[in-house]
C-alpha cells in the first residue's frame, strides 16, 4: 500500500525511475553477450597427446595408462575416461563440483609434465584444453582454389588465415581440416645408399646436425660487443641436397647423391569434401565467454582483409553460420512480444472501449522485458536460447499485471467514483492478491537455484529472466499503471446520481457521494462491487452492451455450476489427471525442442581398416543418394571429413625418421 501511495505522491520520482530503466535497459540489450547456449562452467578438462605411427593399442599401452596413474595424484579427480585411436591419446578428466578450474588446470599440467619422462623418445607435451560446452562450432571458413592443390590450401589457412584471427577477441580455432601438413620429403635410393654403406639412422642424423640453430656468444672487438648467433638452418629446398653425409672417412659425399629433395606433403591422414570436392575448411568457435553473435560479426567484417592476404585465385567464404539461430530466436522473441501487446491492447480497447488504458498496458511489457535484459547482464547472464525461452514465456504472464490493474480501474471508475480514488482502490484491492500471485510463480522456477551441473547452467537463465521481468512487470503495475491511469484515463459518464447531493461539500466529497456508497464501505472495497454484479448496466450509462450482455449470461453460467461444485471438481480432477498421465506416456523426452534448423549430421562408418580412398567414394555415393532423395536444388552446402586428422609434429625428428624409413620400405617393397 505503501508503495501505491508513494507512486501517486511522488509521480515525477517514479517516472525517472522507470526512464532510468529504460535507458540503461536500451543500453544492456545492446551490449549484452549474445550465444546459443548459456556458459555451461562444467569442471571437465580434456588432455590430448598426439604421435604419429603408433596404434590404438599402443597408445593405450605406452600414453594412455601412463597418465591415469599419475592423474590419480590429481586432487578432486571424479573419473578419467580416455578413447585411443591411431596416433592420438584423447582424455576427459571430470572433477566434482565447486573444484577450483584454475588449480586443477596447473595441477593437471604439472603431472603431464611430469609424467612425459614415461613416454617413448620423442614424445612433445600434451595438449591440455578447457572446453566448455557452450564453445561450440559457429561455422566453418571453406578455402577453395582452381589452381592450387589442397596441401598448399592448408598451408595457406595455417599461415595466413589463423594468423589473422589474433585481431579477433573471443574466437578460437583447431588447425584446418582437409589436406595435410607442408612436409619437405627425402626420398632415399636405397641402392645408392647400400652401395656407399649408408644406414637411414645416419641420414636422419645428418639431417638433424645440418638443420639447427645455436647461441655462440659474443666477440669483443675494440669498442663493440657483436652477437654471434650460429643459423645452420636451411632456407631453400635444394640446399638439403648439399647436407654432407659422414661415413667415418672423408669422401665427397652429398645427400642428393643418395636421395632427392621436394617440398611435399605428410602422409595423407585424411580428406574434406566440400560439395563433393577435396576442399580445406577451418573450424571456427567461440570461446566460452565470448559473444557468438559479436565473434561472427567480428569474423565476417575481417574477411575482405584476409582474403587480401591470400593469393588471387584462393577464395574465402564462411559458411555454416550457427549465430543465425540465436539472431533468429532475438527476433521472434521481439514479434512475439510486439504481437502480444498489440493484441493485448486491442482486447483492453475491444472490452473496455479506453484507447488510453489500451496504451498503458502496451507500454508495460516491452519496459518489463528491457528491464529484464538489464538485470540478466549485471547478474552476468547472456542472451541465449534459454534466457530467450524464459521472457518468450514472462510475456504471456505480463499481460495479466498491467490487464487486471486497468479493468479493476475501470470497475471502480463505473461505481462512479473520482478517478483518484478509483485508482487508489482499484491498486490497493489487487495489490496483495497479485504479489501473491507473483511469489507463487516465483516459487515454480526457484529450485533451479539448487540444480548443478549442466541442468543448473540451463534452467538458471531461465529462471532469471522470467523473475526480474515479472517483478519489474509487479512493480510497474503498482506505480507506473496507477500514475499513467491518473493522467490519461478519464472519468466514466453516467446516466445519473445514485443518491441526492448533500450540501455543504466539497467537489471529490460530492463526486464520492453521488455513487451511493458509504465510507465504511471503503474498509472493503470488495463488498463495494455487489452493487456492480447485481445490475445488468455495468457501467451505468443506460446502455446494455454486448460484453455486458455476455458478462450477465456468464454470471448466470456460474451460479448455476456453483449448485453442482462437488460433481464438477470430481469430474475436472479426474479429467485432468487422466490426461497428464495419457500425455505423460506418449511424449517424448529431450533436453531441448526439436528445430528446423535445416541442417542434420550423419556419421558413416565402414569396416575396420578401410583405406580412406574407399571411404571417399563411400561418403560421395551417400551424398549422391541424398541428391536424389530431396534434390541437388535443395542443399545449399554439404561438408564431410574423411579419415583423422594428421599429426601436429610432422616436423619432429621421430616423425622425420619414421618418414624416411616408411618411404625406404615403399621403395624396397
Amino acid at each position: 500500500m505503501n508503495l501505491i501511495r508513494f507512486a501517486l505522491r511522488k509521480p515525477i520520482s517514479i517516472l525517472v525511475l522507470v526512464l532510468g530503466l529504460i535507458v540503461f535497459g536500451i543500453g544492456a540489450v545492446r551490449s549484452i553477450k549474445v550465444d546459443i547456449l548459456p556458459k555451461m562452467n562444467l569442471p571437465v578438462i580434456y588432455i590430448a597427446h598426439p604421435f604419429g605411427g603408433y596404434s590404438p593399442d599402443q597408445m593405450e599401452s605406452y600414453f594412455a595408462k601412463n597418465y591415469v596413474n599419475i592423474l590419480l595424484f590429481a586432487n578432486g579427480v571424479k573419473s578419467i575416461e580416455t578413447k585411443n585411436i591411431q596416433g592420438l591419446t584423447l582424455m576427459k578428466v571430470s572433477y566434482y563440483e565447486d573444484t577450483n578450474m584454475a588449480q586443477a588446470a596447473a595441477e593437471l599440467s604439472a603431472l603431464a609434465n611430469r609424467i612425459q619422462a614415461s613416454f617413448p623418445p620423442g614424445s612433445q607435451p600434451p595438449f591440455i584444453i578447457r572446453f566448455d560446452a557452450s564453445s561450440l562450432p559457429v561455422g566453418q571458413l571453406v578455402l577453395s582454389s582452381s589452381k592450387r592443390s589442397n596441401n598448399e590450401l592448408q598451408d595457406l589457412a595455417n599461415v595466413y588465415v589463423r594468423a589473422s584471427f589474433t585481431s579477433i577477441p573471443g574466437l578460437l580455432s583447431p588447425p584446418p581440416f582437409g589436406g595435410s601438413p607442408r612436409t619437405i620429403e627425402v626420398n632415399v635410393d636405397p641402392d645408392l645408399m647400400r652401395s656407399h654403406n649408408m644406414t637411414p639412422d645416419q641420414v636422419v642424423e645428418a639431417l638433424r646436425l645440418n638443420n639447427q640453430t645455436a647461441p655462440a656468444g659474443n666477440v669483443r672487438i675494440q669498442d663493440k660487443n657483436y652477437i654471434t648467433p650460429t643459423n645452420n638452418t636451411i632456407k631453400d629446398v635444394k640446399d638439403f641436397e648439399k647436407i654432407p653425409l659422414f661415413k667415418g672417412g672423408v669422401q665427397n659425399l652429398y645427400l642428393g647423391d643418395i636421395a632427392t629433395v621436394k617440398d611435399g606433403a605428410d602422409v595423407t591422414a585424411g580428406y574434406a569434401l566440400v560439395n563433393g570436392k577435396r576442399s580445406v575448411y577451418v573450424s571456427i568457435a567461440k570461446a566460452g565467454d565470448a559473444s557468438t553473435w559479436e565473434v561472427v560479426q567480428n569474423l565476417k567484417a575481417a574477411l575482405p582483409k584476409i582474403q587480401e592476404n591470400l593469393p588471387d585465385d584462393v577464395k574465402l567464404s564462411y559458411e555454416f553460420d550457427q549465430s543465425v539461430y540465436v539472431i533468429n530466436s532475438v527476433k521472434s522473441l521481439i514479434t512475439e512480444g510486439a504481437i502480444g501487446a498489440i493484441l493485448t491492447g486491442l482486447m483492453v480497447l475491444l472490452f473496455l472501449g479506453d484507447r488510453r488504458a489500451a496504451l498503458i498496458v502496451i507500454l508495460t511489457i516491452p519496459i518489463s522485458v528491457i528491464s529484464g535484459v538489464l538485470f540478466l547482464k549485471l547478474f552476468g547472464q547472456t542472451i541465449n536460447l534459454m534466457s530467450l525461452s524464459g521472457l518468450a514465456l514472462a510475456i504471456g504472464i505480463l499481460v495479466d499485471e498491467s490487464t487486471v490493474t486497468i479493468e479493476n480501474i475501470h470497475q471502480h471508475l463505473d461505481m462512479g467514483k473520482p478517478k483518484a480514488l478509483a485508482i487508489w482502490d482499484a491498486c490497493k484491492e489487487i495489490a496483495l492478491p497479485k504479489l501473491l500471485i507473483l511469489l507463487c510463480i516465483l516459487a515454480v522456477f526457484a529450485p533451479a537455484f539448487t540444480m548443478t551441473g549442466i541442468p543448473g547452467s540451463l534452467f538458471l537463465p531461465l529462471a532469471l529472466s522470467i523473475g526480474f521481468s515479472m517483478i519489474i512487470s509487479f512493480l510497474l503495475s503498482q506505480t507506473f499503471v496507477p500514475i499513467m491511469a491518473n493522467w490519461l484515463m478519464k472519468d466514466h459518464a453516467h446516466k445519473a446520481p445514485h443518491a441526492v447531493q448533500p450540501t455543504g461539500l466539497n467537489t471529490d466529497e460530492a463526486q464520492f457521494a453521488a455513487t451511493g456508497l458509504s465510507v465504511e464501505s471503503e474498509q472493503d472495497t470488495l463488498n463495494q462491487k455487489k452493487l456492480l454484479v447485481e445490475r445488468e448496466d455495468f457501467n451505468n450509462d443506460g446502455k446494455i452492451s454486448i460484453f455486458e450482455r455476455f458478462r450477465n449470461r456468464f454470471m448466470k453460467m456460474i451460479d448455476r455450476l456453483f449448485k453442482r461444485k462437488k460433481t464438477i471438481t470430481v469430474v475436472y480432477l479426474l479429467g485432468a489427471i487422466s490426461l497428464v498421465v495419457i500425455l505423460l506416456s506418449t511424449i517424448g523426452q529431450d533436453v531441448f525442442p526439436k528445430v528446423n534448423s535445416s541442417q542434420f549430421q550423419m556419421r558413416l562408418r565402414a569396416a575396420e581398416g578401410t583405406r580412406i580412398e574407399r571411404t571417399e567414394e563411400k561418403a560421395k555415393l551417400a551424398l549422391a543418394e541424398l541428391e536424389k532423395l530431396v534434390g541437388k536444388e535443395h542443399i545449399s552446402i554439404s561438408s564431410v571429413y574423411i579419415g583423422q586428422h594428421p599429426d601436429s609434429f610432422q616436423y619432429h625428428r621421430s616423425i622425420f625418421s619414421w618418414l624416411v624409413h616408411m618411404k625406404l620400405f615403399s621403395r624396397l617393397h
